[in-house]
């Protein structure tokens, strides 16, 4: 992103869990992942079982998050949490944590730029939004 270019805030969004609550979920079936991640995440978080509860944890929080904060932004759009999920995918970009966010309802993700951080403890997964105009 240029920095010198001018840009807009249009909200912000921040979700903690229990990573507790995702101890179990490398047993569910891949459909009912399915509904919240996506194939590339599953794999991922699937690949290293000690690692797997706080891998889903973190980007659950990170889609409560990006809701959050799509619903702040465009508080006209019903947006249920579910299209939400299944319109995004968390990855890692040259390290870092990054947004995929395809088409959804009448936003024009492509003017948007997606900021996100996560972080976890033992115990708590952590995500942050800052959502820009381009």
């Amino acid at each position: 992103m240029d920095r010198g270019a001018s840009s807009m805030i249009l909200g912000i969004g921040v979700d903690t869990v229990d990573i507790e609550r995702f101890a179990l979920w490398d047993t569910y079936s891949e459909k009912k992942l399915s509904r919240i991640f996506s194939a590339d995440e599953i794999a991922y978080c699937l690949e290293n079982k000690n690692k797997s509860g706080e891998r889903f944890a973190v980007r659950f929080a990170a889609r409560e998050a990006l809701y959050k904060t799509l619903c702040n932004a465009y508080p006209n759009n019903k947006l249920p949490f579910l299209t939400v999920c299944a319109h995004t995918t968390i990855k890692k970009v040259e390290g870092r944590p990054y947004v995929e966010l395809r088409t959804i309802a009448d936003i024009d993700v492509g003017a948007l730029i997606i900021h996100l951080s996560l972080s976890h403890s033992r115990t708590q997964a952590t995500a942050f939004v800052v959502l820009e105009k381009k």
